[in-house]
């Protein structure tokens, strides 16, 4: 127990010494297996959009579709059917955030 928490003092001084500010990066520069932790995709961004074949684009279907239709005009539940497809700056978070490391 005391070992601990000496391990976590040294850890927080040595923190403090460093002089130039960490800058956050674009990619990892440790493994895995160094790092003692994966990076996790995200999970509700997994359960709605899907990646095109290029790899460069998202898709996903519109919300509002399943239920209480009996109340929505059939164009609108005609629109509502239709895929939806990313812009380029939900591409550039959704990469992000479904392919943590790069790969596709």
């Amino acid at each position: 127990m005391f070992s601990v928490g000496r391990k976590l003092l040294w850890t927080a001084q040595s923190c403090l010494r460093t002089s130039t500010p960490s800058l956050p990066r674009l990619f990892s520069t440790t493994s895995v297996a160094e790092a003692g932790y994966k990076m996790k995709s995200h999970s509700g961004a997994k359960k709605r959009w899907r990646s095109l074949a290029s790899g460069s684009s998202f898709k996903r279907g519109k919300a509002g579709h399943s239920h209480m239709n009996v109340s929505k005009p059939p164009a609108r539940k005609n629109r509502l059917s239709q895929t939806a497809y990313s812009t380029s700056t939900q591409t550039h978070k959704l990469k992000k955030l479904l392919l943590p490391y790069g790969s596709g």
